[in-house]
Order: C-alpha cells, then sequence, then structure tokens
C-alpha cells in the first residue's frame, strides 16, 4: 500500500466519512481553500488509479466509494511512522509522547489497560 499525499489524505477522509459520493458531495468536506472541481476529480482519478476507490456509474455520473477502509490505511501509515521515526519500536514511540508530555500518566495506564484486554 501506498503513502497518500496530504489532498489526498483529505479527500480519502471524506470517502471514509461519507462511505460513497460523487465527487461535487466531496468538496464542502474539504478545509479552505476549497479545491476546484477538476483538481479534486484528477486527485479522485489518481486514488482510483492507486486502489483507493473504486465507482458505479449512474448515467453520466460516477460515484465513488472507498475500496480500501479507513484501519486498514492507519495500521499502514502508523507502521510507517513507526518504522521510518522510532527504529521499528513501539515502546520509543510511546516513550517519545510521554516525554513530550502528549501522553499523560492516566492516557499510559489506559493504554496498558487496552494492550492487556487484546491479550486475553
Amino acid at each position: 500500500m501506498v503513502k497518500l499525499a496530504k489532498r489526498e489524505e483529505q479527500i480519502m477522509q471524506v470517502f471514509w466519512e461519507l462511505n460513497e459520493a460523487f465527487i461535487k458531495e466531496v468538496i464542502p468536506h474539504l478545509p479552505d481553500p476549497k479545491p476546484h472541481y477538476n483538481s479534486v476529480a484528477t486527485i479522485v482519478k489518481i486514488l482510483e488509479e492507486k486502489g483507493f476507490l473504486g465507482h458505479e456509474i449512474f448515467g453520466n455520473l460516477y460515484q465513488y466509494h472507498p475500496t480500501i477502509s479507513k484501519e486498514d490505511y492507519q495500521k499502514h501509515a502508523m507502521k510507517n511512522i513507526v518504522k521510518d521515526y522510532f527504529d521499528n519500536s513501539y515502546p520509543k514511540m510511546l516513550a517519545f509522547f510521554a516525554k513530550e508530555e502528549r501522553l499523560s500518566e492516566a492516557e499510559l495506564k489506559e493504554v496498558l489497560k487496552i494492550i492487556k484486554s487484546n491479550k486475553k
């Protein structure tokens, strides 16, 4: 699975939220400044070529839908972040967030609780 560019990810976030949409329905969900219809259409075509979107045809309109789940993409993206920035070590990643005070003691306990419940 390939890493998506920022605008590609923004557009995929909309498709994951809506589950299916025509291009004109995607644009209002994108951050300002809103891209032009043709720009979104080009990116949607690229996402389809990359295998992230599929479509159904209604007359002369294309309705697109995700072919890769948000969860699958999250797993892939997180593996790459851990590999590229934390020497493929989840403990180093957690230590980073704890050190930067972005993860409180209560949140660390919550992470441990989740880990323990997944082992059962």
